[in-house]
């Protein structure tokens, strides 16, 4: 299934959209990431081992789903939303060489400037576990567009409204939106952004028209990002949807908040999680090909000016 044209180009400037996956209890779960559309209409998307969740979820269940809903570094203006619902493959396969998928290396240097250094000395010490990655193949089965929704980055100075104590309401209470992960009856997982409203129960959200939700698992995903995909938080409040009146509550059962300021612990539990996988399957440390990833790096480097 292929994108139109306009569609196609509102895709390919967003610099990360939201994708969900199906925990093995149902959840529709979903974080951030980077994705590159190919011209045969499928999407690329890449994880480390450390983060080998949504990969492991991709090859119990194939259902899938992306959202590009936050504009931001993209040089739109009130960019359309894009919800494309689809199936997955995850191979085995720990890829370390950017061979083949160059075009995916080179938007994430050009994308992410910082990212360029992780390919220099002394910084390949600490982050070859990022290098080690699966590749995640989207194939879309349904497009389609939605309104433009703001969406506001995140102050950690905003407190939740009073008298809201459930899990997530400080966090939810800095964004203006949050993406909703939710499932149609036949349990495929959908995508929609949204308005939150904090109550002593839960958080009351709205469904768009070309997603009939039912109750069940569901999530509320928040994160933000900045021009240059620096900055970076991400948040997950997972729970179970319910029917309110004529609208529907997210009953929240826990939050996850990873850390993702590339500080010391957040390396530590990347490379721990990184051993981890490759130990439970009794297989050994692959080798990172960085020359290649070098090239890419230092040519994204020259597109910028240097920058």
């Amino acid at each position: 299934m292929l994108l139109d044209a306009a569609v196609a180009e509102t895709v390919d400037a967003y610099r990360t959209c939201e994708f969900v996956t199906l925990a093995r209890d149902g959840t529709p779960v979903a974080w951030p990431t980077a994705a590159l559309r190919r011209d045969d209409g499928t999407f690329l998307i890449t994880t480390s081992l450390a983060f080998a969740q949504k990969a492991l979820n991709v090859r119990r269940d194939g259902r899938v789903a992306l959202l590009f809903s936050d504009p931001t570094g993209s040089g739109l203006d009130a960019a359309e939303q894009v919800f494309v619902s689809g199936t997955a493959v995850c191979p085995e396969e720990i890829v370390t060489s950017p061979a083949g998928d160059e075009a995916y290396w080179s938007m994430l240097f050009d994308r992410q400037p910082d990212s360029r250094r992780y390919v220099d000395l002394p910084a390949r010490w600490l982050m070859d576990w990022y290098y080690l990655r699966l590749l995640i193949t989207v194939t879309p089965t349904g497009i389609t567009t939605r309104p433009s929704l703001s969406v506001r980055s995140g102050d950690p100075n905003v407190a939740a409204d009073a008298g809201s104590s459930v899990p997530g309401a400080d966090i939810l209470a800095r964004f203006s939106t949050a993406v909703l992960g939710a499932r149609d009856a036949s349990g495929a997982p959908l995508l929609m952004r949204t308005p939150v409203q904090a109550t002593p129960e839960g958080f009351l959200v709205e469904t768009t028209a070309d997603c009939e939700v039912v109750a069940g698992p569901a999530s509320l995903l928040v994160h933000r990002h900045d021009d240059r995909l620096a900055g970076l938080y991400n948040a997950l409040v997972r729970g179970e949807l319910r029917r309110s009146g004529d609208g529907w509550l997210l009953v929240p059962h826990r939050v996850v908040e990873p850390s993702g300021d590339g500080g010391a612990r957040t390396l530590r539990n990347a490379r721990r999680a990184t051993n981890t996988y490759l130990r439970k399957r009794n297989l050994d440390r692959p080798r990172v090909d960085w020359p290649a990833l070098k090239t890419l790096a230092t040519a994204s480097a020259s597109r910028a000016g240097g920058a």
